[in-house]
């Protein structure tokens, strides 16, 4: 059966009976559908018969919640679907209406297919059903003209004895000791918050934003962290861009209820708006951020506002984490296991020896790139220090030795004639014009040395070069490799580092950070990402996948078939 880029799954089973059937059913809907699945919850309606189903109004309860929390954990396993359960005919108590005549909602993905869970009696692919599900389905939302249509028939095993109409999970609830059961409806409110990071956006963001919009009935205020509130994050200089996020986020939302409106802001500090705007009513909340929730109602009272109605979101696990990673679903994870892969195409050098590949490594002082280096030599690529060519181009005789001395003069000596790097260090580091004058005698040197080294890899019969360079960009070095590898860990880390390892103090420290590109610009340019930030055999790993991932990649090559 042929493979559909966008589907929608029409659930008709009640919700009772429908979670412990989830697995199979998304199974086959992922065999069928390769990127974006929607949604629609329609339990109990028949597609059989001569009437055109009509879509009625879902009431929401504690249960619907704890359902669509429970489907997008079931979801997770699928990592190539963009799952999205629409709401639009999920109602809070207080807005619930008979649905009217309305125009068909338009979605980001049109639909190429529909799915069922209903099944007719015979399991067979029933035309006339098909035909209803199909009418059904243009009625509700835009869809592609040559609309196909499945009736799935899930394999659901031996359910356990039981297993029907037991309650789900309880894993949303009001941030109170107010009991609650399943069939309870949730109340509805005009306007409310939801605050996040919202990077690559995941299922457990989906159920965070799917609460906050079945709550609100006008208007969903949604602050996206940003700026400053983004500096503790791990890995940082992976964060999607604000404009990206934003964009991923925002389609979401309208495709999920479209009826409501949005106030996409940037959140700048830990209140945001729901501190400060008295319209709003409710604000949700995971496990993690419940005191931050607390937080924003003291500061509230502080400043005569009424409290917000909490509403906790309990985390998604994640079972499949690995040691550094967090057990549940999490942006920081998705981050880690970015490390690693290629992350926008090699640079085409058809200049450079045709059976040598080359890797420029970099990174800030102090971020384990030599570590990573030596790491890589193991594995059997020929590495070039440019800073021991910088030892050699600085030695007596050497190619820049005389004109740095008529540069800087020669009290940067010691008594023995030799250049005192630490003399000259404290030189040009935090002054911009003496560092200009010594790079422009230094870089050109240290490029041609670079490339002998690459020709004696070409003798020696290597195919992998590592050119280790902590001023590969800013030297311009990158027009002599095919890819950037990028070393990063928290600036306050490499500070810690360079203290220990050079015994300079922190002053002098950032000061010579401050002379380099930070982590963010380096791999804004960069193909592949590496971070020693965590115990050396995660780093070994890190560097055994992406070296992995390389050989996989130049073996492609023609000049390597």
């Amino acid at each position: 059966m042929a493979v559909f880029r966008s589907g929608l799954l029409v659930l008709t089973t009640p919700l009772g009976s429908l979670a412990p059937r989830l697995a199979p059913i998304l199974t086959l809907a992922a065999r069928l559908v390769n990127h974006t699945l929607y949604v629609h919850l329609q339990p109990g309606m028949s597609l059989e018969g001569a009437a055109q189903p009509q879509a009625s109004p879902v009431q929401a309860t504690f249960e619907v919640l704890d359902f669509i929390s429970t489907f997008y954990s079931g979801a997770k396993v699928h990592t190539h679907l963009d799952v999205r359960i629409l709401l639009t005919n999920i109602r809070t108590k207080s807005a619930f209406l008979p649905l009217l005549p309305s125009p068909v909602q338009n979605l980001a993905h049109p639909p190429e297919v529909v799915l069922t869970d209903f099944q007719t009696l015979d399991g067979s692919q029933y035309n006339p059903v098909k035909q209803q599900l199909e009418r059904y389905a243009t009625s509700c939302y835009s869809c592609c003209p040559q609309l196909s249509s499945v009736l799935l028939n899930p394999d659901y095993g031996e359910l356990p004895v039981g297993s029907l109409d037991v309650p789900l999970p309880s894993t949303i609830r009001p941030s109170s000791p107010v009991a609650r059961s399943p069939k309870q409806p949730v109340r509805g409110y005009l306007r409310g918050a939801v605050g996040g990071t919202f990077d690559r956006l995941h299922n457990a963001h989906k159920v965070l934003l799917s609460v906050a919009c079945i709550l609100a009935q006008e208007q969903l205020v949604v602050g996206v962290a940003d700026k400053d509130l983004l500096k503790s994050k791990l890995l940082p200089e992976l964060l999607q861009p604000y404009t990206e996020r934003v964009e991923h986020l925002s389609e979401f939302l309208v495709d999920i209820k479209p009826s409501l409106t949005y106030d996409i802001v940037p959140l700048l500090d830990p209140y945001g708006p729901a501190g400060s705007d008295p319209s709003l009513e409710f604000l949700v909340v995971s496990e993690e951020t419940c005191r931050g929730g607390m937080a924003v109602n003291r500061f509230r009272l502080e400043n005569d506002l009424e409290e917000l109605a909490l509403y906790q979101i309990q985390l998604l696990k994640d079972l499949d984490h690995k040691e550094n990673e967090e057990d549940k679903v999490s942006s920081s994870s998705f981050r880690q296991r970015m490390l690693g892969n290629l992350l926008r195409p090699p640079y085409k050098r058809p200049e450079l020896p045709s059976c040598l590949y080359v890797i420029g490594l970099t990174g800030i002082s102090g971020s384990g790139k030599s570590s990573i280096a030596q790491r890589l030599k193991g594995l059997g690529a020929f590495v070039i220090d440019s800073d021991q060519l910088g030892h050699r181009a600085y030695a007596p005789g050497g190619p820049a030795y005389q004109p740095v001395v008529e540069a800087f003069g020669t009290d940067i000596l010691h008594k023995d004639g030799i250049i005192n790097r630490k003399v000259l260090g404290s030189r040009v580091f935090g002054n911009k014009k003496q560092l200009k004058i010594l790079t422009d005698i230094m870089w050109p040197v240290i490029a041609k040395l670079t490339r002998e080294e690459l020709d004696q890899a070409v003798a020696e019969g290597k195919h992998v070069c590592v050119i280790d360079a902590a001023m590969l960009l800013e030297a311009g070095w990158q027009n002599m490799v095919h890819e950037v590898w990028t070393v990063v860990i928290p600036e306050t880390e490499a500070v810690r580092r360079i203290v220990e390892r050079d015994g300079l103090s922190e002053a002098a420290a950032q000061s010579r950070l401050q002379s380099q590109m930070n982590g963010q610009q380096l791999v804004d340019q960069s193909h592949v990402v590496l971070s020693t930030l965590w115990e050396p055999h995660i780093t070994q790993r890190q560097v055994e996948k992406a070296w992995a991932l390389l050989q996989k990649r130049i073996h492609k090559t023609p000049a390597y078939d």
